[in-house]
């Protein structure tokens, strides 16, 4: 086995096995001789002295001692499953034998690609990786996450989102480029990686070299075992028992509990970080101004304590993972990391030494019935309270203080987190199966099946937005949604504006709804400068159009700023994200490079005008006839035209903000929760909703006052019209699909 792994352009196997090196003998002599011998068969240049010492750092992890066992597996079965706890190496060194492996048989199949669920982990697991192998980011390593690829042609080894692989496949169905695909953080269940899953099944049978090597903590091997068959499984473990605190009584008040323990932890003098696992997102704000203004009071002879906010789910910054080697200043510092579920990837340092876990978390959990999502307070599952507690098991002396019983913990939690396909809006998902079936791989074996009646709504809203033929195949305009990587029904907004010539505006819209949130988290005490620095941006139209206003402030203060400095005083003074727009920009670029590249029409800008305004409506209307609520007591009392829930608008709408409320919006987003908030609202007017929605979505709305009105509107267009309007909108006739938007 060494043989066929020796690398062929040196004459050493230690490249291969540097757990064969001596290590023993750390003198610098050494290190030197061995520098001015080996050379790095990756990229061919000497190996830096960094190498070799971040090489005994890699050696002294829990799965360094299973490389011998792993690459024997890899060279004789096509799928190989690793058990790990979280922090034991297996998402950095794991991929680095893969490439060895390729890279030993002269990448004949193919270069690594290896998943993760949250792109900050695919950028910082590519940079630690890329340093460990002592090569180029964004060359012989690289990564490729949402509208960033960091990689060439030459790339061995790629860390990328789950997403972007699956979307890969529309244009490379078979994945040929790959010699090895990792699947890494399984048990997260991202939809993404459940497509991924199914859909290997069919390319591992198409193409025999292909290996597979699958990532997942220790509670999900079982089922993945009888999913894959009798597949190879290598199981590491931490080097470290951890404390666990059980504290009862404290689930009735957590959040005290919490504050209670961070600052006990700091006056007890131990050394350590403290990682806080909190609900949700409004928790950790709340628990950072409490933390942060007490933290200030308290003696400095403590140490001073920095508090970190991480949030898993954000999408604009990479936000860096705690680093061993960042410099402490000399008076010493302890972290305190606030982070919601799913944060557990984030936390790499081995400076943790105490978890506050609450035990459960705040979930969105999509309703077919209504179309809306529900924000669900539910216990955590048993998996992700191990995995919390496997953070603190790479290094000794590490505690767990869980905020529930044991009883809590054996009763109330699940044994694994539930599938995001079996919680989800699946449209997404079904337009691109949609898509593959094109390819022949539509049939996609699901780790978990989904709910049947999230398929069927998923299905009808396709046909609905004209997505499918007849037969219920992709449609002609169906094709040229898919090739946005956006919301199927934003994607339809983009596709209509080039009939309505208002492409330029759509695609500052959909770029600031898929950019996280443009406006900053206000300190306290800001809220009425901050509404006062907004109020410049507002447009009477709505908010779409406030949004476009805000970005095109930002791209003229872009323009005419001396530094990149001074655009972020710019949105530091008006109270702005600038990560935030920098991704709207990136993300419009992209957009407008698609447009580009399938030959779309795309008319000037004319923002401003009547006829304009009127136009972006109509595109807008196009896709999101399925999203308008009418106030039905004129108060900001909004309901719902698909379902009975009433809403108010969100207290940041420009509606709000003026005092103004419009009878008909149309609005993007809207969850079930304590505040039935609906987000980003423009008004609209019954008799633009009845020109544009198809006639079949509106026959099947269930009665309501809403739906009479808009009935009597509907009543009162001259046969002419409605005969021109059948002709023209009706979204069901292929031949008027073809009309409205081609391929040229």
């Amino acid at each position: 086995m060494e043989e066929e792994l020796k690398c062929p352009n040196s004459s050493s196997e230690k490249r291969y096995f540097p757990e064969s090196l001596d290590s023993s003998d750390g003198d610098e002599e050494g290190v030197l001789a061995c520098e001015d011998l080996e050379l790095n068969p990756f990229d061919g240049l000497p190996y830096s002295s960094r190498y070799y010492k971040l090489l005994k750092e890699r050696e002294d992890l829990p799965i360094w001692k299973e490389k011998y066992s792993f690459m024997e597996n890899l060279l004789q079965n096509q799928i190989v499953i690793i058990s790990g706890d979280a922090k034991c190496g297996k998402s950095s060194q794991v991929p680095q034998w893969c490439a060895e492996y390729c890279l030993s048989i002269h990448y004949q199949h193919g270069s690594v690609i290896c998943t993760q669920v949250h792109k900050q982990t695919a950028v910082q697991l590519a940079l630690r990786v890329a340093d460990e192998m002592d090569v180029n980011i964004g060359h012989e390593v690289g990564y490729v996450i949402p509208f960033e690829n960091c990689c060439t042609s030459e790339t061995i080894l790629r860390y990328c989102t789950d997403d972007m692989l699956q979307r890969e496949m529309m244009s490379n169905p078979f994945l040929g480029s790959y010699g090895v695909i990792i699947l890494d953080d399984i048990h997260e269940r991202s939809i993404a990686t459940d497509v991924l899953l199914g859909l290997l099944k069919d390319v591992l049978l198409a193409r025999p070299e292909l290996k597979l090597i699958i990532n997942s903590s220790p509670h999900l091997i079982s089922k993945l075992s009888s999913y894959y068959g009798n597949s190879p499984l290598l199981e590491v473990k931490n080097k470290h028992p951890v404390e666990v605190v059980y504290l009862s009584g404290a689930q009735k008040d957590s959040f005290e509990s919490i504050l209670r323990l961070i600052f006990e932890i700091h006056h007890s003098g131990e050394k350590g970080d403290i990682v806080v696992f909190l609900a949700c997102e409004q928790d950790i704000e709340k628990a950072y101004e409490i933390v942060y203004q007490e933290g200030s009071k308290l003696n400095p002879d403590l140490g001073e304590l920095v508090v970190v906010p991480l949030y898993p789910k954000e999408k604009c910054t990479l936000l860096k993972p705690i680093d061993e080697t960042e410099k402490r200043c000399q008076v010493y510092q302890r972290r305190v990391v606030l982070t919601t579920s799913s944060g557990e990837s984030l936390i790499w340092s081995n400076s943790v030494k105490f978890v506050i876990d609450v035990g459960v978390e705040r979930r969105k959990v999509y309703s077919p019935r209504i179309r809306a999502d529900s924000l669900v307070m539910q216990p955590i599952s048993q998996s992700q309270a191990e995995i919390r507690k496997q953070i603190l098991g790479s290094s000794p002396s590490g505690k767990l203080f869980c905020l529930y019983t044991e009883e809590f913990a054996s009763k109330d939690m699940k044994p694994l987190q539930p599938a995001e396909m079996q919680e989800a809006n699946l449209t997404s998902m079904v337009l691109f199966l949609k898509r593959i079936d094109i390819a022949g791989l539509g049939h996609c074996d699901f780790i978990n099946r989904p709910a049947p009646e999230s398929l069927m709504q998923a299905l009808e809203d396709l046909d609905y937005l004209a997505a499918l033929d007849n037969d219920g195949n992709l449609s002609e305009f169906g094709i040229i949604m898919s090739e946005f990587p956006l919301d199927p029904q934003l994607s339809k907004s983009i596709l209509a504006s080039c009939e309505f010539d208002c492409v330029d505006e759509m695609l500052t819209i959909a770029a600031m709804v898929t950019a996280p949130n443009c406006f900053s988290h206000l300190p306290p005490g800001a809220e009425e400068a901050a509404l006062t620095c907004w109020k410049t941006f507002l447009h009477p139209e709505g908010d779409h159009f406030t949004l476009i206003n805000i970005y095109k402030a930002y791209q003229d203060t872009t323009l005419n700023a001396a530094s990149e400095h001074c655009v972020e005083k710019w949105c530091h003074d008006y109270f702005l994200n600038c990560s935030a727009l920098r991704m709207a920009d990136v993300i419009r670029a992209e957009l407008l490079e698609i447009i580009k590249r399938i030959e779309l029409p795309y008319a000037e800008p004319a923002f401003g005008s009547q006829e304009n305004t009127l136009n972006i409506k109509k595109a807008l209307l196009s896709g999101y006839f399925m999203q308008i609520a009418r106030d039905v007591d004129g108060s900001g009392n909004y309901l719902m035209l698909t379902h009975k829930q009433v809403a108010q608008l969100h207290p940041l709408s420009s509606y709000s903000i003026t005092k103004k409320m419009p009878e008909w919006v149309l609005f993007h987003k809207f969850s079930i929760s304590e505040n039935n908030y609906i987000r980003i609202t423009s008004e609209i007017s019954p008799e633009l909703f009845v020109q544009l929605a198809p006639q079949y979505y509106f026959s099947n709305l269930p009665s309501s006052e809403s739906k009479d009105i808009l009935q009597q509107v509907m009543d009162h267009l001259s046969p002419i019209s409605a005969m021109n309007k059948e002709q023209k909108i009706c979204e069901k006739c292929p031949e008027t699909t073809e009309q409205r938007c081609t391929v040229q």
